[in-house]
């Protein structure tokens, strides 16, 4: 006899072991968490690569944005803003000397230093606010994922309950048979 006949039935039942891990009837289940117990009833996939998936979706200023905060936040672009300020601040100060087009106090040299942080500074954060919402959606499907396997498992150590069960009952029948005959051979013996 197959061992399935003798599986009891809410052990195959994964609506039973989603309404015994969340201790909840489906029904009140918010819509997110309804999903998931769909998903993981109907045996279908939760994780993605929310990553992939946000990328393509970006807007060419989504993009720009990024692209934006990657050079302005790195070491190369200080370090080559800091020799080009130094080169303004050298060639107006010494080599142009009095004729020199934005003299000190360099006020030629603010006003672009303060029209670029102008602009460098809403396109930044633009850039991470798409990041938090891009790890909003990875903490949405990390969380998904997460009840979908804590789904699994219990239902995974459900099928091992029930198959210790079954060896249980199979090995009870075999000792009483032994010592029936057991008992059966001593009779004769007597």
């Amino acid at each position: 006899m197959p061992i399935s006949d003798h599986i009891p039935t809410p052990w195959i039942d994964r609506r039973k072991t989603a309404q015994q891990v969340l201790a909840k009837e489906l029904d009140t289940l918010d819509p997110e968490e309804r999903e998931i117990v769909e998903r993981f009833i109907n045996r279908k996939h939760v994780a993605r690569n929310v990553v992939r998936e946000f990328d393509q979706s970006l807007s060419l200023g989504d993009r720009m944005a990024d692209r934006i905060a990657e050079i302005g936040g790195s070491w190369s672009f200080i370090l080559s803003f800091l020799f080009m300020l130094a080169v303004w601040m050298f060639y107006n100060s010494h080599v142009l000397g009095p004729r020199a087009f934005d003299p000190y106090p360099y006020i030629l040299l603010n006003l672009v230093l303060s029209c670029l942080a102008a602009i460098q500074a809403p396109i930044i954060m633009m850039s991470q606010n798409r990041m938090a919402d891009a790890d909003r959606a990875q903490a949405k499907n990390d969380y998904e994922v997460n009840v979908r396997a804590e789904l699994e498992i219990t239902q995974v150590h459900e099928k091992i309950n029930a198959l210790r069960e079954i060896d249980l009952s199979q090995l009870l029948e075999i000792v009483q048979r032994q010592e029936a005959a057991i008992e059966a051979l001593s009779r004769q013996n007597r």
